[in-house]
């Protein structure tokens, strides 16, 4: 909620869905990612939603938890602040 004043208008597209457990994004870099990046993959998911891809996402989900992966942004403990965009 703290960034919501930040988002420019394609970024809030992003709420054009109901937030959930995971995500494309998630699965796709999660804190690894830049911002920009997130926001990219998080509009592609509401021009693209269907059932099938949500149970991809949650097929990716499961193998990324076990294996513990992209957790962090380097020198990040999780990741950077978003503090807005330039476009």
């Amino acid at each position: 909620m703290e960034y919501l004043p930040f988002y420019n208008s394609e970024q809030r597209r992003r709420h054009d869905v109901q937030p959930g457990m995971t995500g494309w994004a998630q699965v796709n870099g999660r804190n690894a990612i830049s911002w920009e990046e997130k926001f990219k993959l998080d509009v592609w998911y509401v021009d693209n939603w269907s059932l099938c891809l949500d149970i991809k996402i949650l097929w990716i989900t499961f193998i990324k938890v076990f294996k513990r992966v992209d957790i962090s942004q380097v020198g990040q403990a999780t990741m950077e602040v978003f503090k807005g965009s330039n476009n």
